[in-house]
């Protein structure tokens, strides 16, 4: 007697003892602390940066959201750009030259992951253009600069890459990777502040529990 094949497993426990579900994700389901665990564990350059530990995606973050910041004061785009890579908390972070092999699939599942991570936290699906152009040119300038600094790369082909920095500079300290407990502590901790202000009923409820 044959047995039906069971569908393939497509959720991922985590640490909070959710569920998400990769294919449709609930907003419910998305949690900040799960965000920060994970980002401040998944390695940025697949792990080939210089230091004792992992640049993480967190720390990157943090940095995009400290660029953005900078211009905007709004704190739904200062959140948005914290978030900018949430996706990744469940997927990793695959480098450029292989999502352009991963195709349409990879992008779909970050998109909805985005969307989910997004409606949690009271952000709009689709950002304005000049927010989300703001967003990936802060990216752009972190990646140069990891990439110059951390990641083994000469400054024309990072220029190449990601753009000139056009001047900009940024203290060789911010890529200095941090031990990822401590780096999620501190993802956690500006969410909290961005929340504050974005949603100071909510977060002041949270915070009396």
């Amino acid at each position: 007697m044959s047995r039906t094949k069971a569908p393939p497993r497509v959720w991922q426990r985590m640490l909070s003892g959710r569920r998400l579900d990769l294919l449709d994700p609930s907003p419910l389901d998305v949690e900040i602390e799960d965000i920060a665990h994970g980002l401040a564990r998944v390695a940025r350059w697949n792990g080939q940066t210089a230091g004792e530990h992992a640049f993480s995606v967190a720390q990157h973050s943090l940095i995009v959201e400290a660029l953005v910041a900078e211009k905007e004061s709004d704190p739904r785009w200062r959140l948005a750009a914290l978030l900018h890579d949430a996706p990744e908390y469940v997927i990793g972070d695959m480098i450029s030259p292989f999502k352009s092999v991963m195709g349409g699939d990879y992008k779909l599942v970050e998109e909805r992951l985005h969307v989910a991570v997004h409606r949690r936290f009271g952000l709009p699906t689709t950002l304005p253009p000049a927010i989300a152009k703001a967003i990936k040119a802060a990216d752009r300038l972190s990646a140069y600069f990891e990439a110059t600094l951390i990641a083994g790369f000469r400054a024309d082909e990072a220029s190449a890459f990601f753009g000139a920095p056009d001047g900009a500079a940024l203290p060789e300290s911010d890529f200095a990777a941090r031990p990822a407990g401590e780096v999620g502590r501190a993802f956690v901790a500006r969410f909290e502040e961005l929340d504050r202000l974005l949603h100071p009923a909510t977060a002041a409820a949270r915070r009396s529990r």
